[in-house]
């Protein structure tokens, strides 16, 4: 049920990307705020890469995938960035997080998340990106609306 959810939320991401080109995934449609349909999928690629990878996986020196120093927020800047790199990216961090929760003894596995400063299990960790995506996903909604008024999931 979690990776049927998980992956109903990631197949509606791009889902409110598609038809539109690298100008219009960069575009901020609801001012003052900067968020940007490219903008929310690098950021997910981010997510997907920490939760999985840097947590669930103890890959913990691996870097951010849009910032070498860790901040978290430069995922969110889309300025020179395409679909083809943010998509690549973020699918490439949706295999693999798929990779490693197919490898878990269960659910109930757990891994340190330094972040957080406490263990966390696998399980939590889904829901946490179920919660992610679906807060994303709402702004998903508004952000492509106001590009072209294309509306649902």
């Amino acid at each position: 049920m979690l990776r049927g959810y998980l992956d109903f939320h990631r197949a509606t991401l791009a889902m409110k990307c598609e038809g539109l080109g690298d100008d219009e995934l960069r575009r901020a449609a609801s001012p003052p705020s900067t968020l940007s349909l490219l903008g929310l999928v690098r950021h997910m690629a981010e997510v997907e890469r920490t939760w999985f990878r840097r947590t669930i996986n103890a890959e913990h020196d691996l870097p951010l995938v849009w910032s070498d120093g860790g901040d978290y927020q430069a995922a969110y800047d889309p300025s020179g960035s395409t679909r083809e790199q943010a998509f690549a990216a973020w699918q490439e961090e949706v295999e693999h997080s798929r990779r490693i929760e197919r490898a878990a003894e269960s659910l109930d596995v757990t891994a340190y998340n330094a972040r957080w400063d406490k263990d966390v299990s696998l399980r939590m960790v889904m829901l946490h990106l179920i919660h992610e995506y679906a807060r994303h996903n709402g702004h998903a909604d508004l952000i492509r609306e106001a590009i072209d008024g294309t509306v649902g999931a």
